[in-house]
């Protein structure tokens, strides 16, 4: 997702990157070495090549703060019947712990979007990785639901500042022949890092402390973040100008005007929420008779997100042959098939179905939030962030009222409730995008 770009840091108007035809030549300190032989600086420079130094470093920066991210983020969710036992709460309560860190990141994307602009997208960055690092240590020492909620809820915040920046930075600083698949390998590192963050914790919460399982996931999450420091390519596009003729509220309502940026952040809402609810509550499923199933085994549910690490690669690749409307259907269509299998009553059906279903979620995650970049014309970075908003809300606000329904009706009212959203996704994705938009 790139974002509002200018044309050097003079005071000129800011365009879209896509109609910007003059480079801005950089200072000798940030050229890349990659092409610090160019003989007109960087005036022609239209983003690293695929397969460049630069771009290897970038797309592994990405991955390790996706680890980063991801893990602390998700890291409570595989242990919930846990935290819900040793709490003394119920499962939506417990669910909570993951819902108040979503909402800690949909309300920070917006004002991150502002801190990349000002202080450049790998500071930013930077800055949020170690500050969710420091809070996510903290998370382990809760001794009571509204602490744990509050400290969750500020881990949020820290870690908003990765989504909102994440995509809007490949897109700037990869060439644009090649932005679709570094954005889907960025998707699928983000699936690396949720899956390590509950098969790590789930095992040790359940031998020893739901509390010392975090703490792992944390200590591991801080690694990944060096990682990310050590790794990340000096941005080579100027910083938006200050004196930006459009405001950042211009720049949101522009976004949420458009009708398919709408439908966009709309599939970020339906189908997050549904995905989550999925995940949050199967646990507490299967652990129940007639299943019995220990936490260790069921902590191994989230190796499913290998499959969405491998599916978001490919309906990257599909897009550029089938379109983006195409993908983004057949993706969702996945999602429903799925969600209806784990509506059965034998294992194996339902595990092949949460294989379908995160395969479906993760190809659509992945064209619909590049889409968002490419479709957007002014404020890339808020365009970005608004995606986020919409997404992590739903991961909240769903994910929360998924419980509802599971606790009074049970999983396959609750399956046919996921199941709905995406419907209404896809129709709505179907009437207001179109093919090239």
């Amino acid at each position: 997702m790139t974002e509002h770009s200018c044309i050097g840091r003079m005071r000129r108007r800011c365009l879209p990157w896509d109609d910007v035809t003059e480079r801005t030549t950089l200072s000798p300190t940030e050229v890349n070495p990659d092409h610090a032989g160019d003989q007109d600086g960087d005036q022609d420079w239209d983003g690293h090549p695929r397969g460049s130094r630069a771009y290897r470093r970038l797309v592994i920066a990405l991955l390790a703060a996706g680890i980063a991210t991801f893990a602390q983020l998700y890291s409570v969710q595989g242990i919930l019947p846990l935290i819900a036992s040793d709490l003394g709460i119920t499962p939506s309560q417990s669910s909570l712990a993951v819902g108040f860190a979503t909402v800690g990141v949909a309300v920070s994307v917006l004002p991150w979007s502002v801190v990349a602009d000002r202080l450049g997208r790998v500071r930013a960055m930077s800055l949020s990785v170690v500050a969710a690092t420091v809070l996510g240590l903290i998370v382990p020492l809760s001794p009571s639901l509204p602490m744990l909620l509050g400290v969750r809820f500020l881990e949020g915040m820290a870690l908003g500042g990765l989504p909102a920046i994440a995509i809007a930075y490949v897109s700037e600083e990869v060439h644009r022949r090649h932005t679709a698949v570094a954005a889907a390998t960025y998707v699928s590192g983000t699936t690396i890092g949720g899956l390590l963050g509950r098969v790590v914790a789930a095992p040790i919460a359940e031998h020893v402390d739901w509390r010392l399982g975090t703490l792992t996931v944390s200590i591991m999450a801080a690694a990944a973040a060096a990682a990310f420091l050590a790794l990340a390519p000096k941005p080579r596009r100027p910083l938006p100008a200050r004196d930006d003729d459009t405001g950042l509220w211009d720049k949101i309502r522009a976004n949420l005007a458009d009708r398919g940026m709408l439908a966009l952040y709309g599939q970020a809402f339906l189908l997050m929420g549904g995905f989550v609810t999925v995940y949050n509550y199967l646990g507490f499923r299967l652990e129940a008779p007639p299943f019995g199933l220990p936490q260790s085994i069921i902590g191994l549910l989230f190796v499913a997100y290998l499959s969405g690490t491998v599916s978001s690669r490919v309906a990257g690749q599909l897009a550029g042959r089938l379109g983006r409307r195409a993908v983004l259907a057949g993706s969702t269509a996945v999602m429903i098939a799925g969600v209806a299998l784990t509506a059965a009553s034998a294992l194996a059906v339902i595990l092949t179905g949460l294989v379908v279903f995160t395969m479906g979620f993760f190809a659509a995650h992945a064209i619909a939030s590049g889409w968002t970049g490419h479709r957007a014309t002014v404020g890339r970075a808020q365009s970005g962030s608004l995606y986020n908003l919409f997404y992590y809300a739903g991961s909240s606000v769903i994910g929360w009222t998924g419980g509802l329904v599971f606790q009074t009706a049970g999983w396959t009212p609750m399956a046919l409730y996921v199941a709905g959203l995406a419907v209404v996704a896809a129709g709505w994705a179907g009437l207001a995008l179109r093919t090239g938009t």
